[in-house]
């Protein structure tokens, strides 16, 4: 008989505060969004409280699988600049949108091959622009689900793009050394700026004057007026506009196509020995923050146009100042118009594009003011507070550090003078650096976990962070019996014995080991522990408790102490040592890759375990104290006999080193977790792999199981603990076997179809590299091939039922000429559920999400593209809303097929029939929407001149009319 088991799903993960994204704040300032791996976390701006995570895993996981937690890890977050949607981009090229009120995931956009390094929103919120590492730029339509084209021109990652004001228009950087300007309506490259000698790394608009900065490898800021170029005026350009702008004019060529013009640099100060790791203007424009990739993070105040008109001033007076007085001393005759920096300002202007220009200059814009740095950790990104958001008097703006040390600081700068304060700080939630070690306490209501400088107690079950105990660098942990102290040993090779209800350090004992303490064992019979270390020493401990006196830190009442009892010397060091559950036997993993079982009570040598290539890293022995299993830097894991000491089995079980391994109280089953990112589910009676569970993004270094097994924790170098929950779904090998081979199978068959698309477009990409060149927003994936095929599924099961009922048509009318009974009714088709062939093709076309409709329509071949197309019509003809999809349907085919149209006879009277409806239904449609936006602007209006507010809280007004009673 076949054996069923219990399937093991994710369940939540906590313990990351920030990972490598940058932060965000909502339009009012009050809510602050950070990635957490594959999550984002909604927390409370002022409060410093978690209010809700936001998780693809969460909302995938109904699906079940083996490959449930597997999920990309966000890189980069957008928050739009109305309503409530925040856009994430993926490590694998997913960008989902997410409604941060409701939790829901309400658009999942599949466009780059790899990682998404940049996302922008539209000032006005219905577009979306994107970047990522396969070098290409896409633009999505937010409201309508798809994407709308894809720009490729750069020939290396995209790290980082923005919308140009008042103009439809897109800028973009690259780690090729180039800014490219785009033009949307044409969708094409119209200006191109050289210049920089190695990658370009951010850049970022004004909000309202029209500036252009970016930041590369070089120590300098680089500034650009932004033009229109259908102005009258752009003729008058600068001079500069040559020189740093080589190849200004793009795919078209001439001064008639410039947009940027070079307004000269500015050097950076102490911080410019790193690159640029991100710039960016505050929301008002008042503030220019340029972020080092190190610690450094600096402001530069940005003048209004008058004042720097009149620093500009100041700096020609002073210029011609020095050169007339040169002309007098006879020295730098003819030099006069010279490049001179300005030896006042902290933020001199660096002489590129300045000869002859007596224009406003960047350094006339730009005032270096003060350098941030955090002690807490190096700045991985920042992000600035929103106009609305409520701040302090005398500070002029606030500012969100993302600290690679896993913790958020909140920093105030001061409008007054060059100071900024910490304000506020997010750091208990999460662990400085890895997981190193973990415990469950012996009733499952308390996780201990330990890192390189703190010990950290959790609630498993709601992942809530109970207390934070400062400690030395956690190798191993263990609760003490009653769950009121834990005892962690450490890389110093101390022993250290904390209170967990006062959170504090008790007892520390210094000379418990001469080197790290690798391991720690409980006795059976709870009177003591046994330690393993790097002296090459197995020591006994027993509990001591101590009545402490005074009124010190420890104050006066009953405390816990180490007693040492035994110690015995090994051969080598000692990496993990385990008691068996009976009392009876004590494993000991040594350096030498072998395990010595000895009798607990006498140490006397019992058995020599041997076969492992690399030293045993973890073991661990089953409640029945008959199998030992283990785990080594060789990747395998060995089952073994303690009667005899006999390998039952040696299993391959992961790919790189096994860092935990831990039975499952009461059963023969077992856990492993290794630094290739995955934990593993087996059946060590069978020896079979029963369930794969990804979803870490760093190597595994410690689990737990519950006493029970209903559920297991795990810690990560990725600074997370996840819990894994037992369900009471079933599973059998056999398929779940079948299952991890179909997803490798479509795994290979993705990146073959992504491959191919990438060599049938390298031409195209390597030719127009220069110019700039538009392509399809979407990729080949596999729920686009399963659209296509269900689209024409149902083209097949539309056709069948129109010749079923052509065919009784012809039977009634022959029997009713011949005067024959009428023939039975036809029976009701099941597979269209009694629906008309339209009607049954509409249900099937609109269930294909908007973001997947345009890949799956390009895969359709020609025929089931002309049937498709002879549906259009009918669907005009019924109105309703399947019009704008009609419409959408009819533009996305003809421009698809538009040669092989032409050239086919029976698809004429389709698209005359088109031609007829097509115009009439879209304008009704319009009509209808302008009816409805006339009639929203009305409404505001009189909401505004009722109340006598501004034109925003006339829409707020409106907004909640239409919601009704709350």
């Amino acid at each position: 008989m076949v054996k069923a088991y219990l399937r093991y799903e994710f369940s939540s993960a906590f313990g990351v505060i920030t990972s490598s994204a940058n932060p965000a704040y909502d339009g009012s300032g009050k809510l602050l969004f950070t990635s957490a791996l594959e999550c984002i976390s909604v927390w409370n701006a002022k409060q410093g409280s978690l209010i809700r995570t936001l998780s693809p895993v969460v909302a995938s996981s109904s699906g079940g699988g083996a490959a449930g937690g597997s999920v990309a890890e966000v890189t980069v977050i957008a928050c739009a600049p109305t309503g409530s949607i925040i856009a994430a981009g993926y490590s694998d090229g997913t960008i989902r949108l997410w409604d941060y009120q409701s939790g829901d995931c309400a658009v999942t956009f599949k466009g780059h091959k790899s990682a998404v390094s940049s996302l922008r929103y539209h000032s006005g919120g219905a577009l979306l622009a994107s970047g990522g590492r396969d070098t290409d730029v896409i633009v999505w339509d937010v409201v309508g689900e798809t994407g709308l084209y894809r720009l490729r021109g750069h020939k290396d990652q995209v790290t980082d793009l923005t919308f140009l004001p008042r103009q439809s228009k897109l800028a973009s950087c690259s780690k090729d050394g180039l800014v490219k300007v785009w033009d949307l309506d044409t969708q094409h490259c119209c200006q191109t700026v050289g210049g920089y000698k190695a990658e370009v790394w951010s850049l970022d608009v004004h909000p309202e004057a029209g500036l252009l900065v970016t930041g590369a490898t070089d120590d300098e800021i680089r500034m650009f007026s932004i033009r229109d170029p259908e102005s009258a005026d752009i003729d008058a350009a600068a001079p500069g506009a040559t020189g740093a702008a080589s190849a200004a004019g793009g795919s078209g060529g001439g001064r008639d196509h410039t947009v940027l013009v070079p307004m000269g640099a500015v050097k950076r100060g102490a911080a410019s020995h790193e690159r640029v790791a991100l710039i960016r203007f505050s929301g008002g424009g008042g503030w220019l923050a340029v972020q080092g990739a190190g610690r450094g993070l600096e402001m530069f105040r940005v003048r209004d146009e008058d004042e720097a008109r009149r620093k500009m001033k100041r700096r020609k007076k002073r210029r011609k100042e020095k050169s007339t007085k040169k002309e007098k001393e006879g020295k730098g005759k003819g030099k006069a118009g010279g490049v001179e920096s300005d030896e006042d300002d902290d933020a001199a202007v660096a002489g590129a594009a300045d000869d002859g220009d007596d224009g406003v200059k960047a350094g006339d814009v730009l005032e270096a003011v003060q350098l941030i740095s955090s002690k807490h950790g190096k700045i991985r990104a920042f992000a600035f507070a929103p106009p609305a958001a409520r701040l302090p008097t005398g500070v002029a703006c606030r500012l969100a550090l993302a600290l690679a040390t896993n913790q958020i600081e909140v920093v105030d700068v001061s409008a007054e003078s060059p100071e900024y304060s910490t304000s506020g700080r997010l750091e208990l939630p999460g662990h400085r650096s890895d997981v190193r070690c973990l415990a469950l306490s012996p009733d499952d209501a308390a996780l201990l976990t330990g890192s390189s400088d703190a010990l950290k107690l959790w609630n498993p079950r709601t992942g809530a962070c109970l207390a934070t105990m400062d400690s030395g660098y956690a190798l191993s942990v263990l609760f003490v019996p009653g769950n009121k102290f834990a005892v962690v040993g450490t890389k110093a090779g101390t022993l250290e014995v904390f209170d967990l209800g006062a959170a504090t350090r008790v007892h520390v004992e210094e000379a418990a080991h001469g080197g790290a303490v690798w391991s720690l064992a409980a006795l059976p019979d709870k009177s003591g522990f046994v330690s393993g270390g790097a002296d090459k020493s197995v020591k006994f401990w027993q509990w001591s408790v101590v009545t402490t006196a005074g009124a010190g830190a420890e104050g006066g009442g009953r405390s816990l102490r180490l007693a040492h009892s035994r110690t015995v010397a090994m051969a080598d060091d000692v990496l993990s040592v385990r008691v068996s559950p009976d009392g009876r036997l004590l494993a000991v993993a040594l350096l030498d890759a072998t395990i010595k079982v000895y009798y607990a009570d006498s140490m006397k040598f019992f058995l020599s375990l041997y076969g492992h290539k690399l030293p045993v890293l973890c073991m661990d022995i089953s409640s029945d104290s008959t199998l030992l299993v283990t785990g080594s830097s060789d990747k395998n894991i060995k089952v073994w006999g303690l009667d005899f000491g006999d390998c039952h089995k040696s299993l391959f079980a992961h790919g790189d080193a096994v860092m935990s391994v831990a039975w499952v109280p009461g059963t023969h089953y077992a856990f492993s977790a290794g630094k290739d990112r995955l934990l593993k589910y087996w059946d060590l009676d069978r020896f079979e792999l029963l369930l794969e569970l990804p979803g870490h993004h760093g190597e595994l270094w410690a689990l737990g199981v519950s006493q029970f097994g209903d559920f297991v924790v795990t810690g990560s170098h990725d600074r997370s603990i996840r819990r894994w929950e037992r369900t009471a779904e079933p599973f059998f090998v056999e398929e779940e076997r079948e299952r991890r081979l179909e997803s490798l199978f479509e795994q290979d068959m993705e990146n073959t179809a992504a491959d191919r698309d990438a060599a049938a477009l390298g031409g195209e990409g390597a030719a127009g590299g220069e110019g700039g060149a538009a392509a399809p927003a979407g990729r080949r994936t596999l729920e686009t091939v399963s659209a296509a095929d269900s689209i024409i599924d149902a083209l097949e099961a539309a056709a069948l039922e129109m010749d079923r009922l052509r065919q009784a048509d012809k039977e009634a009318a022959e029997a009713e000429r011949t005067g024959k009974p009428p023939p039975r009714p036809l029976p009701i088709n099941a597979v269209m559920g009694g629906m008309p062939p339209s009607a049954y093709v509409l249900k099937v076309v609109s269930g294909v999400r908007a973001s997947e409709l345009e890949q799956a329509v390009m895969l359709l071949p020609f025929a089931d593209a002309l049937k498709l197309l002879s549906y259009l019509p009918r669907w005009l003809e019924a109105g309703g809303p399947a019009v704008e999809l009609t419409v959408r349907l009819a533009v996305l085919l003809v421009r698809l097929h538009q040669g092989a149209l032409q050239t086919t006879a029976a698809a004429r009277p389709v698209l005359l029939g088109l031609q007829r409806r097509l115009r009439r239904a879209a304008q009704g449609l319009k009509d209808v929407v302008g009816f409805n936006m006339a009639a929203l602007g009305h409404l505001a209006r009189r909401a505004r001149e009722r109340d006598g507010g501004t034109e925003a809280d006339g829409v707020a007004g409106v907004k909640r009319q239409l919601a009704g009673p709350a």
